[in-house]
């Protein structure tokens, strides 16, 4: 290995105990693969299983806890005891590797899409639908019903301990439903969840503590709590810096394992509500890495972008579609063959990489998903 990547390969023990052997993370990737009565299938397993080998950490793709929070075609359940089984193959395979195994928790709120939830009822903080053509008008929650919810999320978390992952990520990211409560564009409530940042703060603060009290309760060794977030929003009124500055502060209280900063470039700058000269990443490990681990993510394909990341003082970094386009990438850097690194994909090669058909249509379809080539 070229010595000036050994920081990449330093170990990282977390505030719960769990110990990465190196600072790269798998980056949870919905693949849409999943089996339709909610278990994890074939494909999906040996996808993991192909990109688990080097890294410290895999974060799954999200699992709804609720029926009504399947957010994706093909997404796999862990909203009843009977998806344990389910859950335990995919982690057993994920810690066969050598890798700590994370579940991501979720609900998608009123990014879900209608036929996928008993009736085609939509809910989320308030009744207000997201700024996207066709978009559904949600029902807003009541009391009782985000009671209800925040316990399913620690229910969630007592079938990931049982299933035996090393730990889960509360996705409180990318426009979901533990966003839109912290959201000021889709909580318009003025009750306890909601008028005030502080009360919008609550939901996702609430989820944190029920999400660790099981874990108290319930694990009998080590077992890790992250959360996702996305520092800002697009629309107007939408969250912006200055609100998540807020927020990772209560957040940084909470003794969580890590934060993990939802970016789809790693430097990019805030839109609006604090000073714009220094990327949101650098922002916030100034404001919280010393309490805190951050994972950062974002547009980060080769090692000497990688290094350059980590030069932040950011001490994880997640690689989501490069993971896809390059399973060995770990290996390769380790094994010093940094210069074979893919950084494109070719239509030729769904075998080759094990992409799940339904992953592999969404690739080759979606335009911008990442570099398709005819030959690699």
């Amino acid at each position: 290995m070229n010595s000036k990547y050994e920081p990449l390969f330093e170990s990282l023990t977390l505030r719960s105990g769990i110990q990465l052997k190196n600072r790269i993370v798998m980056a949870p990737l919905t693949n849409f693969s999943s089996n339709t009565d909610g278990t994890v299938s074939d494909a999906e397993v040996d996808y993991y299983i192909r990109r688990a080998k080097g890294v410290g950490m895999v974060i799954t793709a999200c699992t709804y806890v609720t029926p009504n929070g399947k957010g994706f075609a093909g997404e796999f359940a862990a909203d009843s005891d009977e998806m344990i089984p389910s859950l335990r193959r995919l982690a057993t395979a994920l810690k066969e590797q050598g890798t700590k195994a994370v579940l991501q928790i979720f609900h998608g709120g009123r990014m879900c899409p209608p036929e996928l939830v008993p009736y085609g009822e939509i809910v989320s903080a308030s009744d207000i639908a997201p700024e996207q053509a066709g978009a559904v008008v949600p029902r807003a929650l009541t009391d009782k019903e985000i009671e209800a919810l925040i316990h399913a999320f620690g229910e969630t978390t007592r079938r990931a301990i049982e299933a035996g992952f090393d730990g889960v990520e509360i996705h409180g990211a990318n426009g979901y439903l533990v966003q839109q409560f912290f959201s000021p564009h889709s909580n318009r409530r003025n009750d306890r969840w909601g008028g005030s940042l502080e009360k919008r703060m609550a939901f996702p603060l609430r989820i944190v503590d029920e999400v660790k009290q099981i874990v108290n309760k319930h694990a009998k060794q080590p077992f890790l709590v992250g959360y996702r977030l996305s520092p800002e929003e697009a629309e107007t009124p939408g969250i912006t810096m200055a609100d998540t500055l807020v927020f990772i502060d209560a957040l940084a209280e909470k003794q969580l394992d890590y934060m993990h900063i939802s970016l789809m470039d790693f430097w990019s700058k805030p839109r609006r509500g604090v000073e714009s000269t220094r990327s949101r990443i650098e922002i916030i490990q100034e404001r919280v890495g010393h309490l805190v681990p951050i994972i950062g993510v974002g547009s980060i394909h080769t090692p000497d972008d990688a290094l350059k990341a980590a030069q932040t003082g950011v001490p994880l970094l997640a690689l989501g579609r490069e993971i896809i386009i390059e399973p060995e990438w770990v290996e390769k850097v380790k094994q010093g063959r940094e210069a074979e690194i893919r950084t494109t994909v070719s239509k030729d090669d769904q075998a080759r990489l094990e992409i799940p058909n339904p992953l592999w249509q969404a690739i080759i379809n979606t335009p911008g998903w990442f570099p398709v080539v005819e030959k690699v």
